[in-house]
């Protein structure tokens, strides 16, 4: 139903995105459904937690960078150098689902919805989302 395309630039980096697809949920005109937020970037990521607090955002990829080592001897670094960009999105996952009610999306207080880059800066990042009815 509708396309963002984001521009980072850091190595990883957090975008919150909840207005923009708030945009796109509102245009559509559908009062009850779900929303689905996909990125089809293989070292890019969707989430949902709270964007309010830069100090939680650089904690969630400081968390990542502790749990996945870079340059850790990791086969797919003789490819292309980023194998753990590659493992910390696939841990994340690419799409995120959020109920609509009366229009608006269901989040909590708190909640946002966001883009992570894990191997940037890039240029051109898509995020693709859905809005079905019900």
């Amino acid at each position: 139903m509708g396309n963002i395309i984001l521009n980072t630039d850091e190595h990883k980096q957090i975008i919150n995105i909840t207005e923009q697809v708030q945009d796109i949920v509102s245009k559509t005109r559908i009062k009850q459904g779900i929303c689905s937020v996909f990125t089809p970037h293989a070292t890019g990521a969707i989430i949902i937690n709270e964007n309010y607090d830069r100090g939680l955002c650089n904690d969630i990829i400081r968390a990542l960078n502790m749990i996945v080592e870079e340059h850790a001897d990791w086969e797919h670094d003789k490819i292309d150098n980023n194998a753990a960009s590659h493992i910390k999105a696939a841990i994340l996952g690419p799409s995120e689902t959020v109920h609509i009610k009366d229009g608006k999306l269901q989040l909590g207080q708190w909640q946002d919805i966001s883009f992570i880059e894990l191997d940037g800066p890039r240029s051109g990042r898509r995020i693709m989302v859905e809005v079905i009815e019900q």
